[in-house]
């Protein structure tokens, strides 16, 4: 609604204008600068002005074409010239829905016209000059030497001027006639191209339509509000610049192609509307350039099938399209008969490489089937597509268009022949990709894809919305043909996948899917279904929809936090080609899975994928939820790693690693508890623990369990206890003279908690004894026991002897009291 009304009061405003100048003389002098203006019916021939050096300047009071009628510049008088400075300082609309034209020139001359009341091209408008066209609503162009030439002061300077011109001064209120700010407006019945996701852009044929320069020169629009309402602009291999300024100035910069503009005093800017399938296009028929397109403004709307166009056709690279919103950029819509989505297409089917299309804009919407594609179909790489917004989203698709491809919204990076496709890098705050929305690079021949690069805060994929049918909301490198897919990075601190939507490094033909690379620095939410055929996923697969694929599958990375999947969503690896897996590596706090969700590194011929789980805290799995590494046909299944302090399973929650025909894989767990899941040679309706093969050699389980031994550490007490009383000597013997002396305390403290200090004696501080050797080598470590003297040895004198029964002599001696051992006392032994 706020675009119609932008429109509405644009044009009626400036159309009423036009209106009253067809009862009035169209084209006039204003005596400021020797113009002279001879009219014959509507048309109108402009000759003399005032010549300084190569510039030439023309002043009028009014300055509009009537349908069918032309403004001639006849340089016949100053044929040398090769830039006309025109202004229109009477305070009314300039009305162009003729032909403006230069005759009799011995250069390309380029032309500017100044009228800051506003300018209308209507649909019969044509441009027939050989060097650039700038149209504005400026005040002034300013000179290298500071000369102005001043549309809202039209009192003579002195001397003009014979510099380069280096900038054009914006008021503070650009086309002040009409309310809001007037500024330009192109009107036409808009382009007759053709556009989808898999063809260049073709039927493009303007005839005569429009506003056309010659190969290679530069065609800018500047004005406080611009317009495009079904309006044609075409610069082959040439530059187009939009800009809406409200005021401050525009630099204006000298280059092959003619003039490039840059804004940085330009202190407020308007809004640019593109609509009812206008078109802007730097397509170059001859091949000698790509050509590039700018655009700045505040809000910038491309909506009905509009399009931005770079097609190269040369064997030179190709220029950018780069679009500065300083508000917002809304791509919206496709033509009523859907040949046309609104969109910015850069492309090359020639030898030289495309150019880029770089986006900066704090709101970016893309929607209802509106694409950015940068595609190539040759030989020369595809350009690449960079986006730096606060606010990104891609949502759904056009209601009623036949196609499902074409139908979505969606950022595209693709190559159709031998060349590479380009990269596609996004730089957002928060990035949602809605209702069957796409961001993808893709290839669909032999050349190879481009990589995905997403840096966000928060990054939502969400199928909800999207009608049934082949809809998905994606976020993907993907190869369709013989060249391999890139690689797909995603740096942000949450991700939350929806209702089958899909972030994914795939293939789908012959050529090797890419590897996907996650790191969300908070979490992971996978959740939920579109039908029981399409969960939501994370994932690199090689998925061949015909024939017979040796594809390889790329390796799935994620590193979080906290990893949720839940309700039928899946993160995995997977080859149903001939090919290897990948393998899938998870490294987080966390990991929960629940309501039949899934981790899987499968195959179907090939080798299986591998499986490894570096969780810091718990792995919880339950309701169906499972961990596989399965292979089918003649696939060896694939290797499961798991280290997790806690893993539980619960209500029927398995991990496995079967195969049929191939080889069973290996599981290896390392915990401190499993709770719930037990080995068991076959799936059962329990929490398995299973690496079996149907027709192979089952695989291995190891478990590991890690957790802390309380009796580690602890000495084996022996079985049977001594009596300590035998163990002490309850006496001295009197013989050994033992003694026991007493010399005072020395260094030993009264208590045990009294320090040791120094002592004063007789007015002398005597410090305690202190051993200084050292004792380690005195000291033994061996069993402590008690020591008791032996007893004398007595001697027995034989009294008689006899012979044994073995012939052997023995003494005998009488049997004596004597032998008895006295009992040990400490009393006092008499002396002797």
């Amino acid at each position: 609604m706020r675009a119609v009304l932008f429109l509405f009061i644009l044009t009626s405003g400036l159309l009423t204008q036009a209106m009253l100048l067809r009862a009035i003389a169209q084209v006039t002098s204003d005596g400021t600068t020797n113009t002279i203006v001879n009219p014959n019916g509507n048309n109108f021939t402009i000759l003399n002005g005032i010549e300084k050096g190569n510039n030439l300047f023309h002043s009028f009071s009014n300055f509009s074409v009537p349908t069918g009628g032309s403004a001639s510049f006849d340089l016949i008088n100053t044929p040398n010239i090769s830039t006309i400075f025109s202004r229109v300082t009477g305070g009314s609309v300039s009305n162009i829905d003729g032909l403006i034209r230069t005759l009799n020139s011995s250069n390309p001359v380029s032309l500017f016209l100044l009228n800051p009341s506003g300018i209308v091209f209507g649909a019969n408008a044509k441009l027939n000059i050989g060097g650039s066209f700038v149209g504005t609503t400026a005040d002034s162009v300013v000179f290298a030497d500071g000369f102005k030439f001043n549309a809202t002061n039209a009192t003579p300077p002195p001397l003009l001027t014979m510099s380069v011109p280096v900038g054009l001064q914006f008021g503070s209120n650009p086309g002040a006639l009409a309310q809001p700010a007037a500024g330009i407006a192109v009107q036409g019945s808009g382009h007759n191209a053709q556009l989808g996701d898999s063809l260049q852009v073709s039927g493009l044929n303007l005839g005569t339509r429009g506003l056309q320069l010659q190969p290679g020169k530069t065609l800018a629009l500047l004005g406080g509000n611009v317009a495009l309402d079904g309006g044609l602009l075409s610069a082959p291999g040439g530059l187009i610049e939009l800009g809406s300024i409200t005021s401050g100035s525009v630099a204006l910069n000298s280059i092959p192609q003619g003039f490039a503009l840059s804004y940085p005093n330009a202190s407020s800017f308007g809004d640019i509307q593109i609509t009812q399938r206008a078109l802007a296009s730097t397509r170059d028929l001859s091949g000698q350039s790509g050509g590039a397109i700018q655009i700045q403004g505040k809000q910038v709307s491309i909506r009905d099938g509009s399009l931005i166009l770079v097609q190269n056709r040369s064997d030179q690279t190709a220029g950018n399209i780069a679009i500065n919103a300083t508000q917002s950029l809304q791509i919206v819509g496709k033509s009523p008969d859907f040949k046309s989505s609104s969109s910015l297409v850069n492309e090359t089917i020639s030898s030289g490489a495309a150019g880029n299309i770089i986006i900066t804009t704090p709101q970016l919407n893309i929607d209802q089937g509106g694409y950015i594609f940068n595609r190539t179909f040759s030989a020369a790489p595809g350009g690449n597509i960079a986006i730096n917004t606060d606010q990104m989203r891609v949502n759904g698709f056009a209601l009623g268009d036949p196609s499902p491809f074409r139908a979505v919204s969606q950022i595209l990076a693709a190559s159709y022949a031998t060349g590479k496709g380009g990269n596609i890098a996004i730089s957002t705050k928060n990035l949602s990709i809605l209702a069957g929305g796409n961001i993808a690079a893709r290839p669909y021949a032999s050349g190879n894809g481009g990589d995905v690069i997403v840096k966000a805060d928060t990054i939502q994929v969400t199928n909800e919305g999207a009608p049934k049918g082949l809809y998905f909301s994606l976020l993907s490198t993907a190869t369709f043909g013989s060249g391999n897919a890139g690689d797909l990075k995603i740096d942000t601190r949450t991700l939350s996948l929806q209702g089958g939507a899909r972030v994914s490094a795939s293939s789908i033909v012959l050529g090797n899917a890419g590897s996907l690379t996650i790191n969300a620095s908070e979490s992971i939410d996978v959740n939920g279904v579109k039908d029981a055929q399409n969960p939501s996923y994370i994932g690199t697969a090689v998925r061949p929809v015909f024939g017979v694929s040796r594809a390889n599958s790329g390796n799935t990375t994620i590193n979080t936090p906290v990893l949720n999947i839940s309700n039928g969503a899946t993160v995995f690896v997977q080859n149903l080609g001939l090919g290897k897996a990948g393998t899938l590596n998870i490294n987080a706090n966390t990991l929960r899975l629940d309501n039949g969700a899934s981790i899987s590194a499968s195959t179907k011929a090939g080798e299986g994928g591998n499986t490894n789980l570096q969780l810091r805290d718990l792995l919880l799995m339950r309701h169906g939820s499972f961990i596989n590494a399965e292979a089918g046909g003649s696939g060896n299944g694939g290797n499961i790693t798991i280290n997790a302090p806690i893993i539980v399973g619960l209500e029927n929650s398995d991990i496995i690693a079967n195969a049929v025909q191939g080889r069973g894989g290996n599981i290896q767990i390392a915990t401190q508890g499993i709770i719930g899941l037990k080995f068991r040679p076959k799936l059962t309706s329990e929490n398995d623990i299973t690496a079996s093969s149907q027709f192979g050699v089952s695989g291995t389980v190891q478990i590991n369990n890690i957790g802390v031994d309380p009796n580690s550490g602890l000495v084996q007490l022996p079985a049977n206890v001594t009596d300590p009383s035998q163990k002490i000597a309850t006496g001295c013997a009197g013989s050994e003279g033992s003694r026991f002396v007493a010399t005072g305390r020395g260094g030993v403290p009264q208590n045990p908690l009294q320090q040791v200090t120094s002592h004063v004696y007789d007015g002398l501080r005597l410090r305690t004894w202190d051993d200084v050797r050292d004792l380690s080598a005195y000291r033994k470590t061996g069993e402590v026991t008690a020591q008791m003297g032996a007893s004398p040895e007595m001697l027995v004198q034989a009294t008689s002897w006899h012979r044994n029964a073995e012939g052997k002599v023995e003494l005998v001696a009488a049997q004596s009291p004597a032998n008895v051992q006295p009992p040990l006392t400490c009393a006092a032994l008499p002396n002797s």
